[in-house]
């Protein structure tokens, strides 16, 4: 059975913040990362257990898979369009401020080891 996936598109930070996040959770079982997401600090964690979370409730329904055995197969941040913004500087001139978001993919299946 091909991998369920669950997809959080433009979120409002960069990848390079969500790396560390991913990095944690990535080949975990779904229960132990969702419980590892929920003691973290940054406030991108808890968006980040939303999309393991929807993965997780896609594969349970629509696949018919079973909770228990789930296992993250793959989760990655990727880049989305960035805001462009523009910042007065001295002797009239101006500073490009590029505001980065961010798309969260998530890919869940069953681990072969269970059964």
């Amino acid at each position: 059975m091909p991998p369920v996936r669950a997809v959080a598109k433009q979120l409002g930070t960069s990848q390079k913040k969500l790396k560390p996040i991913l990095d944690l959770v990535r080949g975990q079982r779904v229960e132990d990362a969702l419980n590892t997401l929920s003691l973290l600090a940054s406030p991108w964690a808890k968006t980040v257990a939303k999309v393991v979370a929807s993965a997780a409730a896609n594969a349970e329904n629509n696949m018919l898979m079973n909770r228990d055995n789930l296992r993250i197969v793959r989760i990655s941040a990727d880049q989305a369009k960035s805001l462009k913004r523009f910042r007065p500087r001295a002797r009239g001139r101006i500073g490009p401020i590029i505001k980065r978001s961010s798309h969260v993919i998530v890919e869940v299946d069953e681990d072969e080891g269970r059964s």
